[in-house]
């Protein structure tokens, strides 16, 4: 009897605990948000300021290990790889993508495994960005970036990780330089067949013929169109998003209220939805230049692509590749990324298959082991040091006098 009675206030104690935090979370929740949000905490230097364009460094000075959404610990290795890694987002979301929580954070993660971390960071478009199309991205703000890296570590070779449209912008960049010194290439959930299943190519074809239409017995071209008419805010890309598992965003709040309680829960689910409710408009050109180029005309699915008077060819490509794509992606299957190897003029070549959907696979609890850590081990060996020639020596001088002026680089 005894034993059930202490049983029964143990019960009663839990239960007492559990509701004076769900009210301390609630309150929190409702009228201090921003205390909840967790993102974007790493501390970085900006190596070149652009419009809109920046590009991030991440050490992790003073820190000697950082923890992971598991609970281990992964101490920080000093000792850098020689080649540095360029990590690529995509457009029309913010930059905590890849540092989305201290725990939960690609930019740490990469960064305590060895690596010279880079970020590009796309910044914010707005209405006077309307005119930015697949050109400004892949070719101009690319060679940009990649210049600032290669002037601020000092080395030549980069490898790149991008996700999404991030994995696009990476591959056509590297399709139009012909450049040697793109050693690594990583994918994450990157479209490249538009006739190969899953929403987006979905989206593709049944945009396919009344484009054909359009085409055969009228004027209009869509890429002669004033893309800054054509300019929308934020919201819709977050709308649109939100649009792909409607049902999933609604019964999230069901989850956070069964787990008020938990204060790590809440923080989470908090980080999570800040990031989902404050995505970033496109930039119209390359809306435009998508919707005709990738999703009507698949010119991804051949290999190549126009870029303003350039043309992208993946056969140019001879870098190192490593494709991923989630089990459960109904936006980019596999059989949608998967396309880009048989393009690719890389001897050196894997795909593999994470769990998760478009946007698990890169940052849900499974990616970590999944994805980063995979990325990691196949990086390893692929970014040591090379005898400098001395092409490369020039081409890191010619990198230089890119981002630098009289003050040195920007």
């Amino acid at each position: 009897m005894i034993r059930l009675l202490q049983q029964v206030l143990d019960r009663g104690l839990e239960i007492n605990e559990r509701l004076a935090a769900a009210a301390a979370n609630g309150f929190d929740w409702l009228f201090r948000h921003e205390h909840l949000v967790k993102s974007g905490q790493t501390e970085f230097e900006l190596v070149h300021v652009g419009d809109p364009m920046t590009v991030r460094h991440y050490t992790l000075d003073g820190e000697r290990a950082i923890e992971l959404a598991d609970g281990a610990v992964l101490p920080i290795r000093r000792r850098r790889h020689a080649v540095p890694l360029v990590l690529v987002p995509p457009l029309g979301v913010t930059t905590e993508t890849f540092d989305l929580m201290p725990n939960r954070s690609l930019v740490r993660y990469m960064t305590a495994r060895g690596f010279k971390v880079y970020l590009i960071c796309w910044g914010k478009p707005g209405r006077r960005h309307a005119r930015l199309g697949i050109k400004d991205y892949a070719d101009r703000m690319m060679g940009e970036a990649l210049a600032s890296v290669r002037a601020h570590s000092g080395v030549d070779e980069v490898s790149l990780m991008g996700w999404c449209m991030g994995g696009l912008l990476s591959l056509i960049h590297a399709g139009l330089q012909r450049d040697s010194r793109i050693r690594n290439i990583i994918t994450v959930a990157s479209p490249i067949d538009m006739r190969g299943g899953g929403m987006v190519a979905g989206v593709a074809q049944a945009l396919n013929t009344p484009a054909m239409l359009i085409r055969k017995y009228t004027d209009l071209r869509l890429l002669a169109m004033n893309p800054e008419r054509f300019h929308t805010p934020g919201w819709v890309t977050t709308l649109a998003f939100k649009l792909t598992d409607p049902i999933g965003s609604v019964t999230t709040y069901w989850d956070l209220i069964t787990n008020l309680w938990d204060r790590e829960f809440v923080e989470s689910h908090s980080t999570t939805s800040n990031y989902l409710n404050n995505m970033l408009s496109y930039p119209a050109g390359v809306l435009q230049d998508f919707l005709v180029k990738v999703a009507v005309d698949n010119k991804l699915a051949d290999g190549e692509i126009d870029v303003g008077r350039k043309i992208s060819r993946f056969r140019n490509i001879r870098s190192a590749m490593l494709v991923f794509a989630g089990e459960e992606d109904v936006l980019v299957p596999a059989s949608t990324a998967r396309g880009i190897l048989d393009l690719v003029a890389s001897r050196d070549k894997h795909f593999e298959l994470a769990p998760g959907g478009h946007m698990g696979v890169i940052l849900g609890s499974g990616a970590q082991r999944a994805v980063w850590a995979k990325s990691a081990d196949w990086l390893v060996s692929r970014s040591l040091a090379q005898p400098k020639s001395p092409a490369g020596t020039s081409a890191s001088k010619a990198a230089l006098k890119a981002v630098a002026g009289p003050g040195g680089v920007r």
